[in-house]
């Protein structure tokens, strides 16, 4: 137990596939922001050095207005920056409150840095700092998300430069600067060139300047992001994977290549405009890589899910009065639904227990996941129904079927 438990209450399974989603909309608001902020105030530091440097005032005009699109508000900046980081993180603490603390550390970290970096960029016309803030935060907020899915890289007891500086925290972190990258160039040509009619008080040629520069900025950054996803599917533990995440994979590499065509085409007719297309595609990149990501940490701690709703039922069975109806058996349950397809020692539609069980080691929260959300391991027998069994009863029947298979080693 941590800190955070003596405040929480246990959720029912129906409460956490919410908080997934929660999660999955909160974050396809905040990674785009904090994305467009970090890429906008950088390249607003860069072209404004470029421009005193060069005495270019087309620099120095483009690093003023890619400052101002990028900041929209101080009201959305709180709205978008901050409460949508602080919502997530009170998620976190309810989702992972039975486990570990060290992700909630992190994200809280993120908080704080992300709210120096905001500050600095929004009360600053040009601020390396705020960038560096910016980019700072963004770095331990992956790190944050990245711990509770990639267990078998990194552990919530490794010191914060192990964590920080682990093969899979520095790859998803530049993951999350690529699709900053696309994000901030997409933006720049949807603003420009299709938002109210486009911007009409610029000439021929910084309209071309700010075009191709875009086109390079989006492209550059979208062009290794099917790598990225194909590297990031072999890293996933085998726990986090499902068919979800790679359906969620294959559609955002699907959109990533559309995205190729648009900027390919704008890039060669000059009268051709597919900013619009290109911006939305880059939205949807993104979120098609929070759902994925999202998937992979809900399947990841389903066997937290389990405890969770597990305590549920009986926090519920405690104030409803059920605690007092008669015990669960699991031999019972066996008997009445399971025998049906199993038995401790010969085949009848599914396999022998004596086949089955002894890769649990006796890990009965292990074997409730399975019952409680099964899945075809053995492609010589028909996958097994789901029968719909509450959690505390799948844990009495896993209890009960670990304890029999004993005698028949």
């Amino acid at each position: 137990m941590n800190f955070f438990d003596k405040f929480l209450t246990p959720l029912s399974a129906q409460h956490i596939v919410l908080l997934h989603f929660m999660l999955m909309l909160i974050f396809s608001l905040f990674i785009p922001f904090v994305g467009l902020i970090t890429g906008g105030s950088f390249f607003s530091y860069f072209f404004y050095k470029k421009g005193k440097r060069e005495n270019s005032p087309d620099y120095i005009r483009f690093s003023k207005e890619i400052i101002e699109i990028v900041k929209i508000n101080k009201s959305m900046g709180v709205v978008l920056g901050f409460i949508t980081l602080l919502t997530s993180i009170l998620i976190y603490i309810q989702l992972l409150s039975l486990s570990e603390i060290t992700s909630i550390i992190y994200l809280i970290i993120s908080l704080f840095v992300i709210i120096a970096g905001l500050l600095l960029t929004y009360n600053s016309f040009t601020s390396k700092f705020g960038f560096i803030f910016l980019l700072i935060s963004i770095w331990i907020f992956v790190a944050g998300i990245t711990i509770p899915i990639y267990k078998n890289i990194i552990t919530p007891n490794d010191s914060i430069i192990n964590i920080m500086f682990s093969s899979i925290v520095i790859f998803k972190f530049i993951t999350v600067l690529l699709l900053s990258g696309v994000f901030t160039g997409s933006t720049i040509l949807f603003i420009y060139f299709y938002w109210n009619g486009g911007r009409n008080n610029i000439n021929d040629k910084y309209a071309l300047f700010i075009k191709h520069f875009a086109i390079r900025l989006t492209f550059s950054s979208i062009i290794i992001l099917p790598l990225f996803l194909f590297v990031d599917l072999v890293k996933i533990p085998n726990d986090a994977l499902s068919v979800s995440v790679f359906v969620y994979s294959s559609l955002a590499i699907a959109v990533i290549f559309v995205t190729y065509h648009f900027l390919y085409i704008m890039s060669r007719e000059k009268n051709s405009n597919f900013s619009l297309q290109i911006f939305v595609s880059a939205i949807l990149i993104i979120i098609l890589f929070v759902i994925k990501d999202q998937i992979s940490f809900d399947n990841a701690t389903e066997l937290r899910t389990v405890e969770m709703s597990s305590l549920y039922s009986i926090n519920m069975d405690k104030l409803t009065g059920a605690n007092k109806a008669p015990k669960i058996s699991g031999e019972d349950i066996y008997k009445n639904i399971c025998s049906s397809c199993h038995s401790f020692d010969h085949k009848v539609v599914g396999p022998p227990y004596k086949q089955t069980l002894p890769k649990y080691k006796g890990n009965v929260d292990k074997l409730v996941v399975f019952i409680l959300h099964p899945t075809q391991n053995n492609p010589g027998y028909p996958p097994m129904p789901n029968p719909g069994l509450k959690p505390d009863q799948a844990k009495a029947v896993a209890t009960y079927i670990l304890n029999e298979v004993k005698k028949y080693e």
